[in-house]
């Protein structure tokens, strides 16, 4: 019995034994198990926010871009738009059939038809815009369109044009005097040589004319670029020294000239782009003022600005013609303004000076009773 029992207690000590080590085993399992499923979700976490992140930078850059960009879905419905299409296309599509312009919508259907990229310029909008859509078909059979407002680009592109016209002609028309003038010198020099001075005037009239509208060009090209702001600037020392300068052109032309510039603070800048400032609006309300008329010449300040008011009782400017004065080659009179030998220039000039010095210039004009140029400049500290 002794020995039976001694077996029998030995055989549950080791079914004992056995069901421990199972029992340690399931559990070791399980546990590896559960991390294996604890870095399965942390990965999943690791995973979304980094898809997260990656989502919200991509939507913080397109959702900043000035150009427009708009997936429209194999449905035809619109699957991404930023914040640039609301502005482009107010208001911003849902779908394909909601796109406007309708030259926009239908070049997309074309190049989804044609599975072709494609692009298009439309006219859209009061005032006028002009927008530039790309099209190009993706993989998954969606469309991306990408719409650029290039109405910017167009003006400036207009402007370039005028500008090569209008430069060519002013050119032209000098150089065609001056040619002719020559001709009749060298054929008057055989023929009648009485007539010779007079054409040599006229010559001369025209060179001169000449020299001033490319000397104006050339300034302008420079002033493009921006003025020099390296020195401290008397102003009022500009304006005298323009003033006495333009005393002998007022007193032949019958017009009254005075000037006050006194005590006034020094400006950051350019002396040789602000003295052409000050001679273009003196001369040109010199040469808009009738015999008997007067220009002012007042330099003050105001609230940390220098302000140069330039007055006359000349012709005045009509309010439709106020927008466009400062274009280049703009003329309201352009008779008068070539009568008296002005390139159309010079205020093209004054507006470059005022703002390459962070300032501004204002005009007010009555028709038949005067213009008021105005020009503010920051005070240097």
């Amino acid at each position: 019995m002794e020995l039976a029992a001694i077996v029998g207690a030995a055989g549950a000590a080791g079914i004992a034994v056995v069901a421990s080590v199972g029992w340690r085993r399931a559990v070791s399992a399980a546990h590896r198990s559960s991390q294996r499923a604890d870095r399965a979700e942390a990965t999943r976490r690791e995973q979304q926010v980094a898809a997260d992140e990656e989502r919200r930078v991509r939507d913080l850059i397109l959702s900043t871009m000035h150009d427009g960009i708009l997936l429209i879905g194999r449905d035809a419905e619109v699957v991404f738009a930023n914040a640039a299409v609301a502005r482009h296309l107010s208001p911003a599509p849902t779908s394909l059939d909601g796109v406007l312009p309708l030259a926009l919508r239908t070049a997309i259907q074309g190049s989804r038809d044609r599975a072709e990229s494609a692009s298009v310029l439309v006219e859209t909008g009061v005032p006028t815009r002009w927008l530039r859509g790309t099209i190009t078909p993706t993989a998954d059979d969606a469309t991306l369109v990408v719409v650029q407002d290039v109405t910017q680009e167009r003006q400036l592109e207009s402007v370039r044009r005028d500008f090569v016209a209008n430069a060519s002609h002013e050119l032209k028309t000098p150089a065609a005097s001056i040619q002719a003038a020559a001709e009749t010198i060298r054929t008057a020099a055989s023929e009648d040589p009485s007539v010779i001075p007079r054409f040599a005037a006229q010559l001369e009239r025209e060179a001169a004319r000449l020299s001033r509208i490319v000397s104006d060009l050339l300034d302008l090209s420079r002033l493009e670029s921006g003025s020099a702001l390296d020195e401290s600037v008397a102003l009022d020392a500009i304006v005298r020294d323009e003033g006495e300068r333009f005393e002998e052109p007022a007193a032949e032309a019958g017009v009254g000239l005075s000037v006050r510039a006194d005590g006034i603070p020094r400006v950051r800048g350019s002396s040789r782009d602000l003295a052409l400032l000050v001679r273009n609006l003196v001369d040109n309300a010199i040469r808009y003022t009738r015999p008997g008329g007067h220009v002012d010449v007042d330099l003050t300040s105001d609230d940390g600005e220098v302000v140069l008011a330039i007055v006359d009782t000349g012709l005045g400017i009509p309010s439709r013609d106020l927008p466009r004065i400062f274009e280049r080659f703009y003329r309201v009179d352009r008779a008068r303004s070539r009568e008296t030998g002005g390139t159309g220039l010079g205020l093209s000039i004054v507006k470059h000076v005022a703002e390459n010095h962070g300032g501004r210039v204002e005009v007010t004009s009555e028709l038949g009773q005067g213009t008021r140029f105005e020009v503010r400049l920051p005070a240097s500290a």
